[in-house]
């Protein structure tokens, strides 16, 4: 492992990092969507990760993706309400484009594109309708710019995380068009959305895993 390419290892790491990064976080995640949602984001993201952490310990991948690929299958089955599928379809596709021993960063950068990719086409949803899209979109245009400036993994990792943290607090003063929030209309400005705040999370579990090689 190199820092111009993520391997197997780092793949599972990966999922683990955010399965820890949820648990920290796991009571603000659910105070959040108590707010603007079913306050169970928390608990429904804990158990999705701790249940992916399990799954992808237990696998010897021979692919970056195939790690990824049964973290999301897991989340899928594990996570209630929404974001099993939006985050579980995610993860799928960024592992299925990602059928390398080891990839690159720009390869990356297009796995991550195929994730956003999945959670625009199952959830509608667009950059200012206060989803995880906020994050996640805005992650990803940092990623790609970077890459394309010839950085390494770690370089754009921590790009994208900065970014995914920005876009999560853009969503505070948002009025949401997608999802359960949208039903409280004006009512839900003024609180930050629980699914960019766990996006954000993602991210930075990337930027600390490549940052620590």
């Amino acid at each position: 492992m190199n820092g111009d390419s993520v391997d197997t290892d780092l793949a599972r790491t990966w999922v683990q990092a955010i399965a820890v990064a949820v648990d920290q976080h796991k009571d603000h995640l659910t105070q959040l969507d108590s707010a603007i949602g079913d306050a169970d984001h928390g608990t429904n993201m804990h158990r999705g990760f701790s249940a992916a952490t399990t799954a992808v310990a237990a696998m010897e991948p021979d692919t970056v993706g195939a790690a990824l690929i049964t973290a999301g299958t897991t989340l899928i089955s594990t996570v209630g309400g929404a974001s099993g599928p939006l985050y579980g379809g995610a993860f799928r596709a960024i592992g299925k484009a990602l059928d390398t021993p080891t990839a690159g960063t720009q390869q990356f950068a297009a796995a991550l594109a195929a994730g956003l990719a999945s959670i625009q086409k199952l959830g509608a949803a667009a950059p200012g309708d206060k989803t995880m899209i906020d994050a996640y979109a805005p992650a990803l245009a940092a990623f790609q710019q970077q890459a394309d400036a010839g950085a390494d993994l770690a370089g754009a990792a921590i790009a994208a995380a900065d970014a995914a943290e920005v876009g999560m607090r853009s969503t505070t003063p948002m009025q949401a068009r997608k999802g359960r929030a949208s039903y409280l209309g004006a009512r839900s400005i003024g609180h930050q959305d629980p699914g960019a705040t766990s996006t954000a999370l993602v991210f930075l579990a990337l930027a600390e895993t490549l940052g620590a090689r």
